[in-house]
């Protein structure tokens, strides 16, 4: 899971979750909450279709999921 977060495409020429979370959130990975996680794992279906601002809904439904399972 590592090795694909950190070279996955999360947009258009950002690469790996750290540039993700700067590009989006203007911090570190180490830094980000569980709400921008949640945006952050809605996008990564689709990262060049999907934009965080536009993922509310869905985040929200991961948030509720990892509530669930005790995060």
């Amino acid at each position: 899971m590592e090795i694909y977060l950190n070279v996955v495409e999360w947009g258009p020429g950002i690469y790996g979750a750290e540039s993700a979370c700067r590009y989006y959130d203007k911090t570190s990975a180490r830094n980000i909450g569980r709400q921008q996680a949640a945006q952050l794992a809605a996008i990564l279906p689709a990262p060049l279709k999907r934009r965080p601002e536009r993922m509310n809904n869905y985040s929200a439904r991961i948030l509720e999921r990892m509530c669930q399972m005790g995060w």
